[in-house]
């Protein structure tokens, strides 16, 4: 097992650092940091509130720590879908997306996906939020941990992550790629969504491979121009948040990302998500925004590169 090191670094070793505009990472900083516990970052959330010069700011009271745990460095990247729905069941409409059960705490472990799905276990319930007419469409959103249903009556009804059945997560892309069916480099939610639409029988259980299931509440709380809920209970920004794991990455921490690839990424990221799949010191998960387009930019992202977190120069 790899051991974790900790190396601290100067801001000229932060490759665009110059370049970036931390003002808007700077208003993204301000609006999680005072959920922050730590007296050292209460006091740099004080700070901020006063409207310092967000470059002499970051410069002055943070220090870059590369974080490594010997794991490669992996961006990937994440959204809030728009899907088509309905309030009740019918037609087109069979796919319930459910809220969370009472019994939740008390059964462990609770049903899997494939009990839920295919066995119906949690019917009749009275849990249904919406409908949904194409089951792929249900799971990505489960995936996503949030987002918008719009209804035919031009409705939108907003969905935010409300708690877990307890199992395990399982890529079902690597699934595919183990099996041979797939390249390995060649995996994207695109590509997953083809095969299962191409193989209706084989799809659903290469869907409940996953045994992890979602369950969430309806956001009447926020604007509709505002981002979903991360994590720290408060709006993320497409572009400047992130997913990450917090046994590494303190959430409402500024992050500081150099993501390789077709489209390379320098810029000063703020950690107010966190997600199953996001594990290990170098992981994080860029949020894309809202829709089609944004999803698309987030199911081609899979890359290296290395992630540099900001800390209080008073812990480092």
């Amino acid at each position: 097992m790899a051991y974790l090191t900790y190396k601290r670094l100067d801001f000229d070793d932060l490759n665009g650092w110059a370049a970036d505009d931390l003002s808007a990472a700077f208003s993204v900083f301000s609006t999680t940091c005072a959920d922050i516990v730590d007296p050292d970052w209460k006091h740099l959330c004080h700070l901020a509130q006063a409207g310092p010069d967000p470059r002499q700011f970051f410069e002055t009271e943070f220090r870059p720590v590369l974080i490594e745990d010997g794991a490669p460095t992996l961006f990937t990247g994440y959204f809030e879908p728009e899907l088509l729905g309905a309030r009740q069941q019918g037609g087109d409409y069979q796919c319930p997306i459910y809220a969370l059960p009472d019994d939740l705490s008390s059964r462990k472990p609770y049903y899997t996906r494939r009990q839920i799905e295919q066995d119906q276990a949690l019917a009749g319930k009275g849990l249904e939020l919406a409908w949904l007419a194409d089951p792929v469409d249900a799971f990505f959103l489960h995936v996503q941990g949030s987002g918008r249903i719009r209804l035919s009556d031009g409705d939108v009804i907003r969905l935010g992550f409300a708690g877990k059945n307890g199992r395990a997560y399982t890529s079902v892309g690597k699934v595919l790629a183990d099996r041979g069916v797939v390249a390995a480099d060649g995996i994207s939610a695109a590509v997953i969504r083809d095969w299962v639409w191409a193989h209706p029988d084989a799809g659903r259980a290469l869907l409940w491979e996953n045994q992890s299931y979602v369950f969430f509440r309806v956001l009447n709380e926020i604007s509709p121009d505002d981002g979903p809920l991360g994590a720290m209970n408060r709006s993320i920004t497409p572009d400047r948040s992130i997913a990450v794991d917090p046994a590494f990455t303190p959430l409402g921490a500024p992050v500081w990302i150099e993501k390789y690839g077709a489209d390379p990424i320098n810029r000063l990221m703020i950690a107010q998500d966190t997600g199953s799949a996001i594990n290990g010191a170098q992981r994080a998960d860029i949020f894309f925004g809202t829709g089609d387009a944004a999803g698309q930019k987030a199911g081609s992202i899979k890359d290296g590169g290395r992630m540099v977190v900001l800390f209080p120069k008073g812990l480092v």
